[in-house]
């Protein structure tokens, strides 16, 4: 385990040296820390360094009052990859983690060499369903929408054939701390980022669960089709989180982009 103090908060992150290749950085989901990335590290190929970090109010690291912005959260990955000295690097996000993605390859496109967004889009949902969620949560917690969660997260195969790592991964959420959750809620409940996603010209894969119920198929491959460098996958038999469910299909088309790219 990994720590370092950026400001007043202390985050956790993991900085792995596998081989000669290029650098590549993950940001997760809501909800979960960077053990959701576990499966896929030992099936990607050519990557010569893995860099992956629990975001504010998630995972080992502080958590702050919310609200938080997508900017906030761009900014804290800002600080991660220039504490473990990164010019530049491959940059994969999923979910929330796919927008902290996007909003930093439009901040900092230099330092961007290709871009993987998973799950994910300019803009997730509308304003008034995340201010009702952020409302159910604070007068019931977190455990109140759990199951709820866990049938976007995962494929209906998935939760009938693996009730144990279904379980697990309920208890994370659970256990997120709740400022934490909330404030990345708020976050993507105030986060448009059409205008700054459609202006990226940087290679990018977009991909999605074809059973994803936060980041409806639909809606992610309309953001592939919009964007100028991009290229749309579907991950069949897979939810909201392919890392955990469909490992071997998101890794052969990560492996396929980065050599296409040169990278690998």
């Amino acid at each position: 385990m990994a720590f370092f103090k950026a400001g007043s908060r202390t985050f956790h992150y993991s900085d792995r040296t596998i081989g000669t290749g290029p650098t590549l950085v993950l940001a997760n989901s809501l909800g979960t820390d960077f053990r959701i990335w576990d499966p896929l590290l030992p099936k990607l190929e050519g990557i010569g360094r893995i860099v992956r970090y629990d975001k504010r109010g998630h995972g080992l690291t502080d958590m702050s009052e919310p609200p938080y912005s997508i900017q906030d959260l761009s900014s804290d990955l800002k600080a991660i990859v220039d504490h473990v000295g990164l010019d530049h690097f491959l940059l994969g996000g999923v979910s929330i983690g796919g927008m902290i993605a996007q909003d930093f390859a439009a901040r900092y496109p230099k330092q961007v060499d290709v871009l993987v967004c998973m799950d994910t889009a300019p803009k997730i949902g509308e304003a008034a369903l995340w201010q009702e969620r952020i409302d159910a949560i604070t007068t019931n917690g977190l455990e109140s929408i759990a199951d709820g969660v866990m049938e976007r997260w995962f494929s209906a195969d998935f939760r009938k054939n693996n009730p144990a790592a279904t379980a697990g991964w309920r208890n994370l959420l659970a256990r997120t701390t709740q400022a934490g959750y909330l404030g990345c809620c708020a976050a993507i409940r105030d986060a448009d980022l059409t205008e700054a996603t459609l202006s990226l010209t940087v290679p990018t894969l977009v991909l999605c669960g074809a059973e994803d119920g936060a980041t409806p198929p639909a809606l992610v491959k309309a953001m592939a089709d919009a964007m100028k460098n991009a290229s749309y996958v579907e991950v069949p038999d897979a939810g909201h989180i392919p890392s955990l469910e469909q490992p071997d299909f998101l890794a052969d088309a990560m492996n396929r982009f980065f050599k296409e790219n040169g990278f690998t």
